[in-house]
């Protein structure tokens, strides 16, 4: 049976995923959503270790690793901890590079030097306040209240710290599905892993708008990778 562990991104939780998840019950798969965002000074290191953790709960199924944003770096760093325990990574929109690279790396200055000055001038320089839900490309009313209700500061720390590899994740296989229009060069990303690159059209924050689409994608990244083992 395969488990997807899916791992929300910056100023989310587990709850990103409730319209996903049933979905591939239904299609008969196991899931998993550890959550990152606990408060605190929490880094990238420590959210892999999140991510590892869950991963060891889920050792005798097919294990699919999901990375949602800013959690590609995250579940990347996991993966090269558990290399064979992983049997395919996705990256969903997703921020992802070699060892040593943190997202602030792979950024825009613009971007950078904006959630540094909302953390020093909201969040105490540690934690960086959430934008508004259409900074995820929600601009339904109904779900723009859903989630602005459940948006979290993310900790700073997590986007300055680089990832730690040692290169064991490269051995694995991956999909990089990209949303449409891009607001990051996320297709570049995953291309450069040398990851199958997808396109989906729909929002940055995917998995509401349209989980159906985002779901199916994740059952063929799944189904793609039995045909190779």
């Amino acid at each position: 049976m395969t488990t997807f562990v899916l791992v929300h991104g910056a100023w989310h939780g587990p709850w990103a995923w409730s319209r996903v998840v049933p979905l591939l019950h239904a299609a008969g798969a196991r899931t998993r959503t550890p959550d990152l965002s606990a408060v605190g000074d929490h880094g990238l290191h420590d959210h892999a270790a999140i991510v590892a953790a869950a991963l060891d709960t889920a050792r005798d199924d097919e294990i699919v690793l999901v990375g949602h944003s800013y959690s590609g770096l995250v579940v990347r760093e996991a993966a090269d901890a558990r290399p064979d325990v992983v049997s395919h990574i996705v990256l969903v929109d997703g921020w992802a590079g070699g060892n040593g690279v943190s997202m602030f790396d792979l950024a825009p200055e613009a971007f950078v030097t904006s959630v540094r000055a909302a953390a020093e001038a909201r969040g105490g320089g540690r934690q960086i306040p959430a934008p508004p839900p259409a900074a995820f490309g929600i601009l339904d009313a109904d779900d723009a209240e859903w989630l602005s209700a459940r948006l979290l500061p993310q900790p700073l720390r997590a986007f300055a710290e680089p990832t730690h590899l040692s290169g064991a994740v490269d051995r694995i296989p991956g999909t990089a599905i990209y949303c449409r229009p891009q607001t990051y060069p996320f297709e570049r990303f995953g291309a450069a892993l040398g990851y199958r690159t997808r396109a989906l059209d729909g929002a940055h924050d995917v998995m509401l708008t349209h989980p159906e689409s985002l779901t199916q994608m994740l059952l063929d990244a799944s189904l793609l990778q039995n045909q190779e083992a």
